[in-house]
Parts: C-alpha cells; structure tokens; sequence
C-alpha cells in the first residue's frame, strides 16, 4: 500500500495523529497551539528515543506550539508550495461551543476557527479531509435551547457551524459529509459518538462507486476488520480495559513524576490480564506514565463507596441522587464495569471508578481512549478556577483527544479510497493511451 501524508490542525495532544500513523499513513506536520499539548505531542510523535519519527517535518517550519492564525501569516507562503504532497489534511476544531455538555455559546471566538481549517485547505489543496467534532456541531445555536436542523426554505433559518463548514469547503472544491460514530464499535472501551465529517475534492469524487458517500461504506467495514486485525471482542468494558490498574491489594509506591507536586501515590503494576489490555501494553519499557492516584479525604471515599453500593452504574446520577449525596457537580457516572466506560471529558471527578471509590488516573483515562501505554502525558495533571480556558493539564489533554483506535479505522479507510482513486485513474489512462487497432 501506498504510504498517503497527512497534515494534523489543532492536533491535541496526538491521538489523531497517533491513530493516522498506526493506519500507515506518515505525517508532514501538526499545529497545536497550547504549550503543554504540543509538548506531549512531540514527546511520542516527534522526538522519542530510539524510535523513528512519524513525521517529515519541513525545515522551514519550527517545531514547536503555533496558534494556527500565526502560521498562515508567517508561513502561506511554504504551505502553498506544500501543494501535491498532502493527500489527507486532518483536524478537530476545538469544541467546547459545540458541546452539549457545556455552555453552547454562538459566539465563543474557538467556533469560528473553522475558517482558519478553510484557508489551510486553500492553501495546501490536499486530495481528502478529515474533520472530528462533537455532535452539537451539526445542530443550531438558539437563545435558549438547541433545535434540530430540518431541510427548510425559510431563508432565515438558524444554520449550524457543520452547515457553514460544508459550504465553505464547497466553495473551495470539496464534497463534504458526515456521520454520527459511535467510537466502541471500532475497539475503544468507551461510549464516545463523535461527528466524524470526511472531505474529497470533487474532481476525485468522480471516480468513487458512490462519490463521497463511499468513505463511510468503507469506514463502516473497517468496525469488523478492525476487530479481527488487533483481536479484539466486538465490546471492550471497562473492566477490559482498566482492570489491571486496580489498587487491589498492590503496593502503593511514591509519584516521583517531575510535573507532579510530592506526597501523592500511585499503585505499582503487575501486568496485563486481558486482550484490550495486553494490546496497549504492547511496547511498554519500564514504569508507567501517569498513574498518579488522587488523594481523596476519608469522607469523600465514604461518600464514592456509598454511590457504589447503592447506586445504578453506567448511567449518570440524576438530581435527586446528587443531592442525596451532597453533590453540586452536574455530570457523574458511577462506571459499570461491564460497559464502556461514559465519554470521558476533561473534568476528572465526572467519571467514578466502577470498583473502587476514587476518581480514575490520567493513565487510566489514556486506556479509555485507547492510548496505548508508552505514550507519555506532559505538563500538570490538572488545572482550575481561571486559568482552566487557557491551561490543557493532562486530564484536559486526554479527554479531547480522538480515541487513536477511531482515527486508525479512519485513516485505514480513506487509505483504501485513495487507492481506489489511483486505480480508477489508472485503468482510465491505460485505456486513453491504448493505440487504434489498424483498419484492414
């Protein structure tokens, strides 16, 4: 297979990346503006010891944290000349005024960063497009609730940030679509649904049995191909997933992580027990990265082991639970062991351990999402008050990352359209260039 390039905007901490590299794909470059972000990204996917990089990084381009707004003004020139070499560009536009899990504000200034992704498509002119958001991109903003778009003629109708992003890549020279996916059919222990939005140019589409609807026939196969390929079982629980990172009787031991403050423990490991688990263990040398365990009071382990006991798992407590136990937070899932674990979100305390009362550890969360295990998490663990809108803690980098299991499948299936791409044209051309039969 052909090794396609892609580029990675608002890249994160890496999971999309990660997840395009294992499909085989090799990346070009990655834009990600926080600092503490990009570190872990360069730490796994740029400078690992002892491991080659997944990225041909241009020279001209310095390896470090880029607001995307910086890099069209100083480098339009470079990514024009990038023109060729792309074939997918790749990129999750920041989601928080999409979520339903947040405030949905129309106007936070991250919604319109979108146009940004647009001018970097311009520019660069790749043959396909990745886009990974939350489901409330594809519904309108409304002063008071949020409404489902119907196809009206009404001219005044409220239109969604999907709707604006699709006509903007429409007017650029791409057919755009989108689908709801739901991240545990492809191996993640997790129920994450995501609207995955796949982009062609529309001289390429011509040559896909059913145009730009063929990317997500293709996604779809890649569930089971997937499965069998990494052998793994249709659903991953939670237990699957994170059991061999239970307390469980094991020795506590200090976190002598640099970025952590001290007198904070983390349980010592015994190895993998499951097939999910001896997948993502797979490569790892040495300590594990981030199994700090937060430091509950003892009355905050009695309230968590009470939920545990008496409360239903695998769903979210409703109002009159919350304030049996005292709670003020809106979202907590007691886990079900199982299950897939809930979305995972870059608050720690939303999601509690389906076994043990305690908050999960970043490590654990990595698992969630299907990181695997040497994959390291840089800068603090978490962050608060005002500075949570501007800091990216290791939680924060965790849960908005695309689970690298999704973007694998993702990147195996348009790796497969790109070659039927190649080979329609090819065959086009071998019968354009056969010579005439001579008349006798």
């Amino acid at each position: 297979m052909k090794n396609y390039v892609f580029a990675d905007l608002f890249s994160g901490c890496g999971g999309l990346s990660l997840g395009l590299t294992q499909a085989g794909l090799v990346g070009r470059f990655a834009i990600e503006r926080d600092e503490m972000a990009f570190r872990t990204f360069a730490a796994n996917l740029l400078d690992k010891t002892g491991v080659k990089s997944s990225f041909s990084w241009p020279n001209w381009l310095e390896k470090k944290a880029w607001d995307i707004e910086e890099l069209l003004e100083l480098h339009l020139h470079d990514l024009t000349h990038l023109r060729g070499t792309i074939d997918i560009l790749a990129g999750g536009p920041p989601c928080q005024g999409f979520s339903f899990a947040g405030r949905r504000n129309e106007d936070d200034p991250r919604n319109l960063l979108f146009k940004r992704y647009v001018e970097m498509v311009e520019a660069l002119q790749p043959r396909a497009l990745i886009i990974e958001n939350v489901p409330g991109m594809r519904v309108a903003h409304a002063r008071r609730n949020v409404v489902e778009l119907q196809p009206v003629d009404a001219t005044d109708r409220k239109v969604s940030f999907y709707d604006k992003l699709v006509e903007s890549l429409s007017t650029a020279g791409y057919k755009v679509d989108a689908m709801l996916v739901n991240s545990s059919e492809f191996g993640v222990p997790q129920k994450r649904s995501r609207l995955i939005a796949i982009g062609v140019r529309k001289d390429l589409c011509n040559w896909l049995d059913g145009g730009i609807l063929r990317a997500f026939k293709l996604l779809d196969e890649e569930k089971a191909r997937q499965l069998e390929l990494l052998g793994l079982p249709s659903t991953v629980t939670a237990s699957d997933a994170i059991s061999d990172l239970e307390i469980d009787k094991r020795p506590l031991v200090d976190c002598i992580d640099p970025e952590s403050p001290k007198r904070f423990l983390e349980a010592s490991y015994r190895g993998p027990r499951t097939a999910y688990q001896r997948l993502m263990n797979e490569g790892q040398e040495g300590p594990m990265d981030s199994m700090r365990l937060a430091r509950h009071t003892d009355v905050v382990r009695g309230r968590f082991a009470k939920i545990l006991q008496e409360c239903r798992k695998g769903v979210r407590m409703d109002d009159a639970s919350r304030q049996t136990y005292g709670l003020k937070k809106h979202r907590i899932y007691p886990m079900s062991a199982s299950e897939p674990a809930p979305t995972v979100t870059t608050l720690p305390d939303d999601i509690l351990h389906y076994l043990e009362p305690r908050i999960l550890t970043v490590r654990e969360y990595a698992r969630l999402q299907s990181f695997p295990d040497w994959f390291a998490f840089k800068g603090k663990f978490t962050t608060g008050g005002k500075r949570r809108t501007k800091e990216c803690p290791r939680y924060t980098q965790v849960g908005n990352a695309v689970p690298p299991l999704l973007a694998r499948a993702i990147g195996s299936a348009l790796c497969r359209l790109l070659d039927e791409v190649d080979k329609a044209q090819g065959a086009a051309t071998k019968v354009h260039s056969r010579p005439a039969l001579a008349m006798g």
